[in-house]
């Protein structure tokens, strides 16, 4: 049987996300350190664990509400109001999902037809692109660059609008940057789009990992944008839950109630056991939220000072838990300082071009790893500069 003329051709064109290529190449290799994979390092805190036994024992497990349980759905939109100051009905206008990426995907699914066109600044997280392409859509890239602190500017965003441009994808703070936009950016991008039919997919889902003097803002919060936004959030960074895979998005309530009746007929709910443990998450773990974002922080300055003192240049990212130093200096492609690196002494980092053509002659590396693993793998990149000069 010929499968390739059975697979669906935008499912068969889609590429493999470049951040499993490294990983998977770094798990086959003994003594290998990994600088590849967005995880927190930290366990999921004790209490939100012990809310999840609980349900367990207490034999919660059915489904539940399509779009969520109606108390996590109010405690989200009660965290939501109380650290980003935006107001949501938490019965019409928020919907608990599989993890921040099943938010993504019923967004653009929800809002983007054959044709239409979605602009996505780029170097970016690697899904936004292929489930464009999929619903039929047309992605259109807008290069970020390192001298804007990879944020994106209103006359970036101008350029690429057309009478095609239903969706913008506002992905702050960044994957794999760690750029972020302050008030004063998203009130110049907002006025680009307030006198348009464009929608925002804000994906906030570091928008507790912020290191800068100001708190995160959500585009959403500014006046005439509640009514053109869907924010996207979860639990994985944050209160690290990855394994739990819950998320959620809110905005207004048509579009809400369009993404749910998606999510109803391709997914059913979110896991019953995770929602319990949210609901305690959202309402009792702001202690360790802040805790694991002072740690990050820690990382990140000791990161970048060691990045830029070895000579692979890095501007300081303001959120995440990622940096992106430039290794034009070597005169390698990223592609091939990755692998050079992984081959000659084990560590793996992963290419900016996974990210976006943009992203080459970048890296995207991860310090959601402890200091003595970031310490040892700094030690071996600093050796492999070294050969490479020689």
């Amino acid at each position: 049987m010929d499968y390739s003329k059975l697979i669906s051709p935008a499912a068969q064109a889609m590429r493999p996300s470049g951040i499993r290529k490294f990983f998977d190449l770094a798990a086959e290799m003994k003594d290998c350190i990994s600088l590849g994979v967005g995880e927190p390092d930290f366990k999921t805190p004790w209490r939100i664990r012990d809310a999840a036994i609980k349900s367990l024992q207490a034999g919660r497990t059915t489904y539940t509400a399509n779009a969520g349980m109606k108390e996590l759905r109010i405690e989200i939109a009660n965290y939501m109001k109380r650290r980003f100051g935006l107001e949501y009905d938490a019965l019409g206008e928020v919907l608990v999902t599989v993890g921040g990426s099943e938010a993504i995907d019923l967004c653009i699914r929800s809002l983007v037809a054959p044709g239409d066109e979605v602009i996505i600044p780029e170097p970016c997280f690697v899904c936004y692109q292929p489930i464009t392409t999929l619903t039929g859509g047309v992605p259109v890239p807008v290069a970020l660059r390192a001298e804007d602190e990879f944020r994106l500017t209103p006359e970036a965003l101008k350029a690429a609008i057309t009478p095609r441009t239903k969706l913008l994808i506002l992905p702050f703070p960044s994957n794999p940057t760690g750029a972020v936009m302050e008030r004063e950016d998203l009130e110049a991008i907002a006025e680009v789009l307030r006198d348009t039919n464009i929608i925002v997919l804000s994906d906030e889902i570091y928008a507790e990992l912020n290191y800068g003097a100001n708190r995160h803002v959500s585009i959403a919060s500014l006046p005439g944008m509640w009514e053109r936004t869907v924010v996207v959030n979860g639990f994985s960074k944050a209160f690290a839950m990855t394994g739990w895979r819950m998320g959620y998005a809110c905005g207004p309530k048509p579009l809400i109630q369009v993404m749910t009746k998606l999510h109803q007929n391709c997914i059913m709910c979110a896991p019953t056991i995770s929602q319990y443990a949210a609901i305690v998450a959202m309402r009792e773990c702001d202690e360790e939220i802040e805790e694991m974002r002072q740690e990050y922080d820690m990382r990140r300055r000791f990161l970048v000072r060691r990045l830029n003192e070895m000579g692979l240049h890095c501007f300081e990212p303001k959120g995440a838990f990622y940096v992106f130093p430039s290794i034009q200096s070597t005169g390698m492609t990223s592609e091939e300082f990755c692998e050079k690196l992984l081959y000659a002494k084990q560590v793996a980092v992963v290419p900016g071009t996974a990210f976006g053509d943009c992203g080459e002659g970048f890296v995207r590396i991860s310090y959601a790893y402890s200091v003595k693993h970031l310490e040892q793998a700094l030690e071996r990149i600093g050796a492999f500069l070294k050969e490479c000069q020689s």
